[in-house]
C-alpha cells in the first residue's frame, strides 16, 4: 500500500483510507469485536489513514477505531475528524437514531451544528477525549453547507490557527455537494478537501472542484467511491442505493452497463470504482468504509492493481454516452 504526503503538509496518507462510518453502526449494527477485526484486518492490509467524526453513531466510531488503534505505533498512521456538530444530551430520546441519523444507536445524544470558533476547539477536545489520542493529523470541517459564512469566518481560521501552533497536520472541509466546497477552497487556506461521492466512476461532477484544488496546491481525498454501495458489488444489488437513497432509473442503467464493461475487460465494478479517483493526479487517496476483514482485504486488493487502458477507454466511454440522470 502506498503511503505519500498529503500535498504540501507533512501528512501521510495510504493511498486508501480507512472510513470509519460503519464502526458507528451506520444502518445496522456491529460488535465491538467485529469493529476492532475490521481495524486490525486495515492495518494488515497496509491502510495507515483512517478517517471518523462524532456524527458517525454519536461518537461510537471515533470511540471504536480510538480503541483499535491505541496499541499501535502512532507515529505509523494518520487520522482524521470533523467538527461543524457538536453532541449534547437529548432532551427527548426515542430509543434509535437510526430515523434522525442513519445509525443504529440509542439516540441518548443529539447533534447540533456549531462552527463557531468555541464549538470547533469543544468539538475537537472532545474527539481527541473519545479517540485516546493526544493530537489528530487531520480536521476537516463537516457538511457546512447551510453555515457558509461561519465555516468561512469562524471555523476554519480557528483550525489554521491550531495548524501553525502544531496542534493539527492538516485543515480540510468535507462533504457531499460540490459548490460549497469550491468557495472555501477559493477563499481559503486550507490544505485538504474530501468530497464525497462526486468524483467516482459514476459521478464526475467534482471536476471543477479538482481544477480549482490544482490551482491553489489543495489536495483532493475522494471518499464515497461506491456512491454509497451502488457500485460494491459486480452487478448492483436489488436493494442497493445511490447517495443514500433509491437509485433513478436511468442511474441504474449507466451502473448495469458500467458494469458489463467491466466484465468485457476481466474485472469487476468495485474495482474499477476503487482506482478511478486515483486516475486524477489532484486525488491523494480514497477513503471507502468497511464493515468486515474481508472487504478490507478485497478493497486493498482491487487498490493495488490498476486496470488496462482499454479497460478505462472503454469505461469512459460508458459514461461519455449519458443519458438523462443526474451523473453525466
Amino acid at each position: 500500500m502506498n503511503v505519500a504526503r498529503l500535498g504540501r503538509t507533512e501528512v501521510r496518507v495510504s493511498s486508501l483510507g480507512f472510513g470509519a462510518a460503519p464502526l458507528g453502526n451506520l444502518y445496522s449494527a456491529i460488535g465491538d469485536a467485529e469493529a476492532r477485526a475490521t481495524v486490525d484486518a486495515a492495518w494488515d492490509a497496509g491502510l495507515r489513514y483512517f478517517d471518523t467524526a462524532p456524527h458517525y453513531g454519536l461518537g461510537l466510531s471515533e470511540r471504536r477505531l480510538g480503541a483499535a488503534l491505541a496499541r499501535r505505533p502512532r507515529a505509523e498512521f494518520a487520522v482524521s475528524t470533523k467538527v461543524g456538530r457538536l453532541l449534547e444530551p437529548h432532551p427527548a430520546p426515542t430509543g434509535s437514531d437510526l430515523a434522525a441519523g442513519g445509525f443504529a444507536v440509542p439516540d441518548t445524544l443529539v447533534r447540533r451544528p456549531d462552527y463557531s470558533r468555541t464549538g470547533v476547539l469543544r468539538s475537537l477536545d472532545a474527539s481527541l477525549d473519545r479517540l485516546g489520542l493526544d493530537r489528530v493529523d487531520i480536521v476537516y470541517v463537516h457538511d457546512p453547507d447551510d453555515h457558509l459564512d461561519a465555516a468561512v469566518g469562524e471555523a476554519i481560521p480557528a483550525l489554521l490557527d491550531l495548524r501553525d501552533q502544531g496542534v493539527v497536520g492538516a485543515v480540510g472541509v468535507g462533504g457531499n455537494a460540490v459548490g460549497p466546497l469550491l468557495r472555501i477552497v477559493t477563499e481559503t487556506d486550507i490544505d485538504t478537501v474530501m468530497v464525497a461521492g462526486r468524483w467516482t466512476l459514476l459521478d464526475r461532477t467534482a471536476r471543477p472542484l479538482l481544477d480549482a484544488c490544482a490551482a491553489r496546491g489543495v489536495a483532493l481525498v475522494a471518499a464515497a467511491p461506491f456512491n454509497s454501495g451502488l457500485l460494491s458489488r459486480p452487478y448492483p444489488a436489488a436493494d442497493a442505493t445511490f447517495d443514500y437513497g433509491p437509485v433513478p432509473a436511468p442511474v441504474l442503467r449507466r451502473v448495469h452497463r458500467l458494469a458489463e464493461a467491466c466484465a468485457r475487460n476481466r474485472t469487476v465494478l468495485p474495482h474499477a470504482a476503487l482506482r478511478f479517483p486515483l486516475r486524477s493526479p489532484e486525488v491523494a487517496c480514497v477513503v471507502a468504509g468497511f464493515r468486515s476483514g474481508d472487504e478490507v482485504r478485497a478493497a486493498a486488493e482491487w487498490t493495488g492493481v490498476d486496470l488496462a487502458e482499454e479497460a478505462w477507454a472503454d469505461l469512459d466511454g460508458v459514461v461519455a454516452e449519458g443519458d438523462e440522470g443526474p451523473c453525466r
